[in-house]
């Protein structure tokens, strides 16, 4: 009887692929047989990628993007419930899954650097998230938006936070209480996207998006989008009180002093990033 010849295993594709392009960090979901589902490895793996970024000058701007056809179907189902069999029926494991996934998405409000979404296809729940805390966002024509949990029982309470702080209440109301998945034209009337491109087109004008922005001062970008966020949260008098301060400092930088003096002397700026 002749000897079987061992396989050796096939090694597993990373779950995130990174890539640069110029100044811009493509990031792109690797698991499109799940969906690009936010298992805790993609959660892990992303929250890295977002903490090495942060401070490597050579990255200017962030582009989440995702293979397959969809963008992304939300938290790993499959694997929370795996969890079911624990002593405590998962609990520990939920929460400490949903506090990761909350700590990854505050990662990319906290990035001193911009980050556009590419959505190519379908993104709910988590997914939805993931779009909704980017700073800008590009989808295609075949993209479309939806906060399902409340199908299967688990209101996207996670998901809320970053929809409701992108979209009116009552709009936001309807997609968390019905479910029901809305186009990339409506995700961009109601401000869940910037624009609307041709499928296919999505990468591409998300990069060239986020290239338009690595062109400006990267040290008046990183001032400018956290105030931005900041302010949000504030009264009006108190956010007022607070951008006078940062509009203060911002004017004793040395970029604002070149960008003025480029603007009065009708020539392009030379930033130094400070």
């Amino acid at each position: 009887m002749p000897a079987q010849t061992a396989r050796a295993p096939t090694p597993q594709s990373p779950v995130l692929l990174q890539e640069n392009i110029g100044s811009i960090r493509l990031l792109t979901l690797n698991r499109p047989a799940a969906r690009n589902s936010l298992s805790e490895g993609m959660i892990a793996e992303l929250h890295a990628a977002l903490t090495q970024i942060h401070d490597d000058n050579s990255v200017r701007a962030v582009v989440i993007a995702a293979n397959g056809p969809a963008f992304s179907a939300g938290h790993d189902m499959k694997e929370l419930t795996a969890r079911r069999s624990d002593a405590d029926r998962g609990r520990a494991y939920f929460g400490q899954i949903m506090n990761a996934c909350s700590a990854m998405m505050q990662a990319i409000v906290h990035l001193p650097k911009p980050v556009v979404a590419a959505v190519q296809g379908i993104a709910t729940a988590a997914g939805c998230q993931l779009v909704a805390s980017c700073d800008l966002a590009v989808a295609s024509e075949a993209a479309g938006f939806a906060t399902p949990g409340v199908d299967i029982g688990l209101f996207c309470s996670t998901p809320m936070v970053a929809l409701s702080r992108n979209i009116l209440r009552k709009q936001a109301m309807e997609m968390l209480l019905t479910g029901e998945p809305i186009s990339a034209a409506t995700a961009k009337s109601i401000g869940l996207v910037n624009r609307v491109v041709a499928a296919g087109t999505e990468r591409d004008a998300a990069i060239a998006l986020a290239q338009k922005v690595a062109l400006k001062s990267s040290y008046t970008v990183k001032l400018g989008k956290e105030a931005f966020y900041r302010q949000a949260e504030m009264n009006l008098a108190d956010a007022y009180r607070y951008a006078a301060e940062v509009m203060t400092e911002n004017m004793m930088a040395r970029d604002a002093e070149e960008g003025i003096g480029a603007f009065i002397e009708k020539r392009d700026p030379k930033w130094q990033d400070k």
